[in-house]
């Protein structure tokens, strides 16, 4: 199936939006109509009874497609005659909330069914005991998400299950989007809106004033997406590890030329991957298929879906149960049918597809059911490591290339690989900017800066640093970094050095885990210097976070609420509440992954 490209500031097909037009244009005449009765039978003119309908589009994001979704409601809502404000769904107080009478929420999931980090503290409020009664709300959700994670869509389910259970009205259905989310989101915009037109007279009196004003569409426009990527040429492509280094981290250089594109530091970059061909013969010669064979329903021929269309890598959950199914592979048979989703992802760790369909190699599956379990190939977001106004002719990356022996032969990530192999200098990559708002430098020039960017997590702390030094910010800025060994693995030390010299970086503390008996952590340091962290923080400071979000990223809060707890004198509740504080003031962001 095609899935057509939607513009962001034209968010409905040609038939979506006649259809809205023409409903709206009726429900609004009805509804003039009978305000200018009620106007003429009261006394009073027809225009002083007559306003726009409100409407509370809120979003929970990790990355900015909530976001960017809320805003293209926001438009749609505006362009016919709403009154739409957007929030983040931690800037909403559980009072001004309960006040809502028409409410839009979407929101992502993070990793394995967890709230987004701007909506956390939202559901916190929300799913606790004193949440307040919201009979007087109508509502309707959408979720973002991967249904090749286990935790599908979970945020969204779970405010949709609590808004109900608070007596709020859901006014349709919720529904829950994939990777390809545009589609239904724009279905879901296009249903939504003239059900939500209903219910107008929810508002509790002078709830408005308090609330945000109206919203208006600041989204950078821009033609290059996923589904339409520009076409960059690579004019740097070389490593950053040394020869000694069990690591691979490359530095990226992308031209923009007349794209137009641009960025901001915080922002991620999205990479469109091509399959190795490699990889696509191995799949051809298990099937015994050639490159050229044509596929039923589809225009393009077996290789070329092979290499461009398709994750082949990543088995998609259809295709691990259909391998369970015909197999006969009793190891895989006993983690699959006991639901252990650990016990499975352990399975799993470092099989592609390619070694499911060796576990019997005369299973009978052919290449058109195969295909049919397969995903669409989904771009790789990285976080950008350079500022534009420093570097306003290119976008630089620093990424890890994955690569790994297990069961026989060589694997290799997706795009890593791609890039770092196929890829050099002078060659073109599909990309586009992602842009991300939630993670920005402080506002304030003179606020105190922490990052904590262990490995590739410095990349968007580089981007930063960069931003400080082009705009004459004289703020302190502090950098937490870490890796392996300091010989091979401390990437952009000369870099790091010149800003330390020049005084741009106040700080620099470095934890090398291996290269001494007892391992040391960028945590580790935090706790070390814990005093002048908390009197960072005590100042104003702004504390950030980048990279794995599995351990480090976990083992960093834990060090954080330790450092509240031991040099403010607080109990572990009160350290709780002062990291929220944190949050809240928009001071502790993260770009975890």
């Amino acid at each position: 199936m095609k899935i057509p490209f939607i513009p962001q500031d034209a968010p409905f097909n040609g038939d979506q939006r006649a259809w809205l037009s023409g409903f709206l244009a009726g429900l609004h005449s009805r509804l003039s109509l009978g305000e200018q009765g009620a106007g003429e039978k009261g006394g009073e003119p027809a225009q002083a009874a007559r306003r726009a309908i409100p409407v509370h589009i809120l979003f929970g994001t990790q990355t900015g497609n909530a976001e960017r979704v809320a805003m293209d409601a926001a438009t749609a809502a505006k362009a016919q005659g709403f009154e739409p404000t957007v929030e983040a769904l931690d800037d909403v107080d559980m009072a001004r909330f309960a006040a809502m009478g028409c409410v839009m929420l979407v929101t992502s999931t993070y990793g394995e069914g967890e709230m987004p980090d701007n909506a956390q503290l939202f559901w916190d409020a929300i799913s606790a005991d004193t949440a307040p009664r919201l009979e007087k709300m109508s509502f309707a959700v959408l979720g973002l998400g991967d249904t090749g994670y286990d935790g599908f869509c979970q945020a969204g389910k779970l405010f949709d299950m609590r808004l109900e259970q608070l007596g709020a009205k859901r006014m349709v259905a919720r529904v829950d989007c994939d990777i390809d989310y545009e589609t239904p989101a724009a279905d879901w915009i296009a249903q939504a809106l003239p059900v939500l037109a209903t219910v107008e007279g929810n508002e509790a009196p002078g709830t408005t004033q308090s609330a945000p004003a109206p919203v208006t569409d600041t989204v950078e426009k821009t033609q290059w997406t996923r589904k339409n990527p520009y076409a960059a040429t690579v004019s740097v492509n070389r490593s950053l590890s040394g020869a000694t280094s069990a690591k691979e981290i490359r530095h990226y250089e992308f031209a923009l030329g007349d794209s137009g594109m641009v960025y901001e530091a915080g922002d991620a970059l999205g990479v469109m991957p091509v399959n190795d061909p490699a990889l696509v013969q191995a799949f051809l010669d298990h099937f015994g298929a050639n490159a050229d064979l044509a596929v039923m329903g589809a225009d393009r021929s077996l290789g070329d879906l092979l290499t461009y269309a398709y994750e082949i890598s990543t088995p998609s959950r259809e295709l691990v149960a259909e391998v369970e199914r015909r197999a006969g592979h009793e190891e895989l048979s006993h983690v699959v049918r006991h639901g252990d989703r650990e016990a499975l992802e352990a399975w799993l760790w470092g099989r592609d597809s390619l070694d499911l369909l060796r576990l019997n190699p005369g299973m009978e599956l052919a290449i058109g059911e195969f295909i049919g379990l397969l995903k669409p190939l989904q771009h790789r977001a990285y976080s950008i490591s350079s500022s534009a106004l420093a570097n306003p002719d290119s976008v630089h990356l620093t990424i890890a290339s994955v690569r790994y022996t297990a069961h026989g032969r060589a694997h290799g990530g997706v795009c890593s690989t791609y890039l770092a192999d196929r890829v050099a200098a002078g060659a073109t990559a599909g990309i586009f900017v992602s842009p991300n708002k939630n993670f920005r430098v402080p506002a304030d020039p003179l606020a105190p800066m922490i990052m904590v960017g262990p490995g590739t997590g410095i990349a968007p702390f580089r981007a930063f640093l960069q931003e400080r030094q082009a705009t004459g910010a004289g703020g302190p800025n502090w950098l937490f970094f870490g890796d392996q060994h300091r010989t091979s693995d401390f990437i952009y030390e000369d870099e790091l050095a010149t800003m330390s010299h020049s005084g741009l970086l106040t700080r620099l503390d470095l934890a090398f885990s291996r290269d001494q008996a007892d391992k040391i952590y960028v945590q580790t340091r935090m706790r070390e210097n814990g005093k002048a962290l908390y009197e960072w923080l005590q100042e104003g400071g702004h504390f950030y976070v980048c990279g794995d979000a599995s351990r480090m990223a976990k083992d960093v809060d834990q060090a954080l609420h330790e450092v509240a707890a031991t040099h403010g004198g607080l109990t572990p509740e009160g350290a709780v509440d002062y990291v929220n504080q944190l949050k809240r003031e928009k001071r502790y962001l993260r770009d975890v992954y």
